[in-house]
């Protein structure tokens, strides 16, 4: 799932090739991806893209028209730029393709997602507020405005585990499941240390952790073409996907937790004291 780094990098690349140039053709291959459909997605087009914006993990294109079209790549979406379009419009319902937005250029890119769940969304709105999804995000990690303080006051009261808490968008917007991982492993914390229970010092140590991280993650995908993100994030990731690898810190093996539609991985000695979480998916299936 791309999450604030790649999402930060997607604008800025996009800032590049979109903005100054006019959308002729959206076009949608698969209908699920629509999640709005007055203003019609069909709006945008004759306009002209004056800026790009993230929210979160939300990506949205402002036009001349007074019109935002927003998308929002879900667990197995991705954008595609493409130098020249193929000719003909897409055909629906085959292969990844869920959209199409073409330029006056003959350029534009394709939002595709893989497997059988269809969550990718597609928004055309006025006011990128009226997205549900952007209305309740928290506040941004990256922001200039996002203190220590601030990060105290947020988790103070959550008597969840950190791991959830990172990952709550309207909590905290734009850090994931990847993320959260590597945000935890470079404070050196237990995903399941309760958020509401850290001391000032362990609150100072979390958020060096959350800007260092992601800062370090947009600055290795910064000027990277779209399709070197993935690559790019899965090479800078030190415990998250690297279960049964040695910690790049320590040596240990890196140990995993499953979830349900989830997991999360984690390093014994520099998180948990050398001892390993319990697996969740294995307790259910002992009890």
């Amino acid at each position: 799932m791309p999450e604030l780094p790649e999402v930060e990098a997607l604008k800025d690349f996009l800032t590049e090739h979109l903005v100054g140039h006019e959308i002729v053709r959206v076009l949608p291959a698969a209908v699920s991806v629509l999640k709005t459909y007055d203003p019609p997605v069909t709006a945008v087009e004759g306009h002209e893209v004056t800026a790009v914006h993230r929210y979160g993990k939300f990506l949205g294109l402002e036009t001349d028209g007074g019109l935002h079209l927003v998308t929002h790549l879900a667990r197995a979406g991705w954008l595609h730029w493409r130098d020249r379009l193929p000719d003909g419009p897409p055909k629906p319902g085959k292969g990844p393709l869920a959209l199409r937005v073409a330029l006056e250029t003959g350029e534009g890119f394709d939002l595709t997602e893989a497997g059988t769940q269809k969550r990718l969304a597609v928004y055309v709105v006025h006011d990128p507020q009226q997205v549900p999804g952007v209305a309740r995000l928290g506040p941004d990690p990256l922001a200039a405005d996002f203190d220590e303080p601030r990060l105290a006051a947020l988790l103070s009261g959550e008597r969840r585990q950190l791991k959830g808490a990172l990952r709550d968008q309207s909590l905290l917007a734009g850090v994931g499941n990847a993320y959260s991982d590597e945000i935890l492993h470079a404070a050196r914390m237990s995903p399941f240390k309760l958020a509401a229970s850290l001391t000032e010092p362990e609150i100072h140590t979390l958020y060096e952790a959350l800007r260092t991280t992601l800062t370090e993650a947009v600055e290795r995908s910064r000027g990277l073409a779209a399709g070197r993100l993935k690559a790019e994030k899965k090479s800078g990731l030190r415990v998250h996907g690297r279960t049964g690898e040695a910690c790049s810190v320590c040596g240990d093996t890196i140990r995993e937790v499953s979830f349900s539609d989830s997991s999360l991985q984690y390093c014994p000695t520099c998180q948990t004291g050398g001892k390993p979480l319990a697996d969740r998916r294995m307790s259910r299936l002992l009890k």
